[in-house]
């Protein structure tokens, strides 16, 4: 197994900001030499990172087959866009050692739950933006995903959102900058194909986050599986014991399968 810290920092981030890769090593006994990687970003409302949507997370990957990596990345009181530049540099650093870690230059998925989740949307749709690629310092086919995988996601600033994550991501720019940070309205043929799955239940970021960034993605033409379970409340993680806290509310059997039903989107390795 291969366990690297990549670097991430920009001058905006918090000492504490870093990302880790969880990988397979080569084996001359193993015919897969190639494999998609899932690069994590926890949920927290832009106010910290959770323990629970990422290391345990990437774990569940790595068993799978998968190489996998977790951004921790600047949270409050950081303002955006370090933790966007933060994503970006993850993804670059893993696509120019691609080679190195045996990571599949066209299976690039970006992940998020809950804020990670806009922050997923954010990059996925900005990507190819100049500001990202020249901060960074490479060309804008690095810096691009292959898919993008929402986990209860923050979308919308409009009646719908989660102020709390907005206002900790934007601070004193909260009023002027929310719209242009409101993920259905961003939305264009550079956003990747996309897997979400939300619960009807969820009372913290309502399902419509959801609802509306598939209107857009179905609108824009770009291929989309969602899955709305009717039970379980907000950041159900894995949706099981190994993910939920000690008063076990963060476990729901019938949200279970998400993360088999997104293996079978992603594909075979």
């Amino acid at each position: 197994m291969i366990l690297e810290e990549l670097k991430i920092k920009n001058e905006q981030s918090l000492d504490y900001a870093h990302a880790t890769l969880f990988a397979h090593a080569h084996s001359d006994s193993i015919a897969i030499n190639k494999r998609p990687v899932i690069v994590i970003c926890p949920g927290g409302g832009y106010e910290h990172t959770s323990d629970r949507e990422a290391e345990i997370v990437a774990m569940q990957f790595l068993a799978m087959g998968y190489q996998t990596a977790v951004v921790r990345y600047s949270c409050l009181p950081a303002r955006y866009p370090t933790a966007l530049y933060e994503l970006a540099s993850a993804v670059k650093e893993l696509r120019e050692n691609a080679a190195k870690w045996e990571i599949d230059v066209n299976q690039v998925y970006v992940m998020g739950f809950s804020a990670g989740a806009h922050l997923a949307a954010n990059y996925c749709s900005f990507w190819e933006k100049d500001f990202l690629c020249e901060k960074c310092g490479c060309d804008k086919e690095t810096l691009r995903p292959n898919g993008q995988i929402l986990c209860y996601p923050v979308i919308t600033s409009g009646p719908f959102a989660h102020d709390g994550s907005f206002k900790a991501l934007l601070g004193d720019k909260y009023e002027e900058m929310k719209d242009g940070l409101s993920m259905e309205k961003n939305v264009s043929a550079s956003v990747p194909r996309t897997f979400i799955w939300h619960t009807f239940e969820d009372a913290t970021v309502p399902v419509q986050n959801s609802v509306m960034y598939v209107d857009e993605l179905v609108k824009k033409g770009i291929s989309v599986e969602f899955h709305l379970f009717a039970k379980g409340g907000h950041g159900l993680s894995l949706g099981n014991h190994l993910s939920s806290k000690v008063d076990n509310k963060e476990v729901e059997p019938t949200v279970e399968p998400w993360i088999s039903l997104l293996n079978t989107w992603i594909g075979k390795l």
